[in-house]
């Protein structure tokens, strides 16, 4: 009987048998199974995280997009680089953002705008950065420059004290028409990571959008400077051709410069006539009763090269200018200034035909100061300044040239009068008085002949008076340069060849209008001798003379740093003066140390010009 071979083997509980053979399929099945759904998983997962960057990557174009419409639409430019600057920390994800703007000279930063960084610590930190270290190797290399550690650059300077630590830094420039207006600085970026590839793509993006912004802003903001000028002269011009004087012209013109220009101080300075010499006339701001009736050189000042060159002259400092006096001072806490002459250069000018102007028609000198650490007075600004004053000193010309036509149209008339009052009523009240004259012999009336006579002496009067008005009305003003300022000034520098060096002259008041001539010479005489006494015995290094007058009184003044007046000395000169004032109704005082040997001498002679 033949055996059947038999497999022992396990039923499972569905009825399946499985033996070795069985185990194996089951087991390979499952494997192949598993593999498919770890494939899709990982597939899943790349499909998501790549969603998720295209995701971050639309929501960081939507951002980019968002601060490129919000950057372009500001026009104020402060507002458009703080503006920028927020966007770009915001775009990066960084904790600390600045832009720093590269000075007229292109290797240092003019301003500082910081985003991370609070007022408290900007005090603390002290003055905002110039353009060294890191700062100043993008405005030499403007360029994209990403680091991992700011302390491992060569040209790391390092941070001042109380500056937050930062490592992590990234630069891009910013560009305007080809041009680098600055730089934007970020730092620290946020969770500890690094500025990597796609943040300088996004933040070079930024500075495109952000050098049109900045363009834009500049465009609107010279367009609104330009009609802020233009509206200034249209206000002069209607002012003067309104019948304005010159002297509220130029008061309005230091007005309209400092406001516009956001200066301190504005000073108009005028040619004395034939005196070589500028004297201020108009002064407002910070100080500017320390200006006001100075007198200064035409030709060694910053106002008299300004006035001799008829072109602008800027200065860094004007508090330590050498081109700017010491005595009296005058500037303290300004810094930037610029001189720019009223009137137009070179030699075709008009003002200067008739003596009334300077080199090529400039008029005068307006100085213009600024607060010290205040940004100085570039070309581009000093441009636009220069044509006001040109467009003022035109309308000023015009003005003086109307009013001189007028005058002219008076002259004339008055030249019509007198020759009509000559000509024809004198003739025929000379005829009626002969007349009368010959008809009082055939009077027998004796009572009726003397009011005759009488008729013929008040006719004779009255042809005098009337040749009185005649020669009134032809009668024309002394010459040039007789005006008591003129005289004062003359005085005074006649008297330097003495004294070794020139006097300080200052003058406030209607000095030539409201003082009679008998009153003048009799100033003019005074300043003279006392000028002379301080040369002769003062051993004075400084002499300052001040002459004021408001229109009831004028005060002479001159103060020395000599030895002052020795006990016992002669007093002719002090009697003389004291003698002209008492003339005319003054007094003289002076002041000085008891003995001779230092503290100087003051004196002053004072008169009335007026009514009380």
């Amino acid at each position: 009987m033949r055996s059947v071979p038999t497999t022992v083997g396990l039923i499972g509980p569905a009825g399946l048998r499985v033996d070795g053979v069985g185990r194996s399929a089951v087991e390979s099945d499952e494997a192949r199974v598993r593999l498919p759904q770890l494939r899709l998983d990982e597939l899943l997962e790349e499909l998501q995280a790549r969603l998720d960057a295209a995701r971050g990557t639309r929501d960081r174009v939507h951002s980019l997009l968002e601060a490129v419409l919000s950057v372009g639409r500001e026009l104020d430019l402060e507002q458009a680089l703080h503006s920028i600057v927020e966007a770009a920390a915001v775009l990066v994800d960084a904790e600390y953002a600045a832009l720093g703007v590269i000075g007229p000279d292109g290797r240092r930063l003019s301003a500082f705008h910081t985003v991370g960084v609070t007022e408290e610590q900007i005090a603390r930190i002290g003055p905002f950065p110039e353009g060294h270290g890191i700062l100043g190797e993008l405005i030499r290399r403007p360029e994209p420059l990403r680091l991992t550690k700011l302390s491992e650059h060569p040209a790391s300077y390092g941070f001042p004290p109380n500056h937050p630590p930062m490592n992590t830094f990234l630069g891009v420039p910013i560009r305007v028409r080809d041009q680098v207006f600055g730089n934007l600085y970020l730092t620290e970026k946020r969770g500890g990571g690094l500025f990597d590839e796609e943040d300088v793509s996004v933040t070079s993006t930024l500075a495109v959008a952000a050098g049109v912004a900045i363009d834009n802003a500049r465009l609107y903001e010279e367009s609104r400077l330009r009609e802020r000028w233009l509206r200034a002269s249209a206000e002069i011009s209607h002012r003067l051709m309104s019948g304005s004087v010159s002297g509220e012209a130029l008061g309005l013109i230091a007005e309209r410069a400092r406001e516009i220009t956001g200066s301190a101080l504005a000073a108009v300075a005028t040619p004395m006539e034939e005196t070589g010499v500028l004297a201020v006339e108009i002064a407002v701001g910070v100080d500017a009763e320390d200006h006001r009736g100075l007198v200064l050189s035409a030709d060694r000042t910053l106002m008299g090269l300004a006035f001799s060159r008829g072109a602008a002259v800027i200065s860094a400092d004007v508090l330590h200018d050498e081109r700017v006096s010491a005595e009296p001072p005058r500037f303290a806490g300004l810094g930037p200034a610029v001189a720019i002459p009223i009137g137009t250069g070179g030699t075709g000018g008009t003002g200067g035909a008739d003596g009334a102007g300077g080199p090529g028609g400039v008029r005068g000198v307006v100085l213009l100061a600024r607060e010290a650490g205040g940004p100085l007075f570039t070309v581009e600004e000093t441009e636009p300044l220069e044509v006001f004053a040109a467009q003022a000193a035109l309308a000023m010309e015009l003005a003086e040239r109307r009013r001189d036509a007028e005058e002219i149209a008076v002259l004339k008339d008055r030249d019509r009068i007198a020759r009509d009052l000559h000509d024809l009523a004198i003739q025929r009240l000379f005829a009626t008085g002969m007349t009368l004259q010959s008809a009082g012999r055939f009077i027998e009336h004796s009572e009726a002949s003397e009011r005759v006579l009488r008729a013929v002496d008040d006719l004779d009067e009255t042809i005098k008076i009337i040749r009185s008005t005649i020669f009134g009305l032809r009668a024309r003003e002394g010459g040039a340069g007789t005006g008591l300022r003129a005289r004062a000034v003359r005085v005074a520098g006649e008297a330097a060849g003495a004294l070794g060096f020139a006097p300080s002259v200052r003058m406030e008041g209607l000095i030539d209008t409201e003082v009679p001539k008998e009153i003048a010479d009799h100033v003019v005489a005074v300043l003279s001798e006392a000028l002379t006494n301080v040369a002769r015995h003062a051993r004075a290094g400084r002499v300052e003379v001040v002459l004021v007058t408001d229109g009831r009184e004028l005060v002479l003044t001159v103060r020395d740093d000599g030895v002052g007046i020795a006990p016992g000395g002669r007093r002719s000169g002090l009697r003389n003066m004291a003698e002209r004032a008492e003339e005319l109704g003054g007094r003289l005082e002076w002041e000085s140390p008891a003995g001779a040997g230092g503290g100087g001498t003051t004196l002053v002679w004072r008169v009335p010009v007026g009514e009380p």
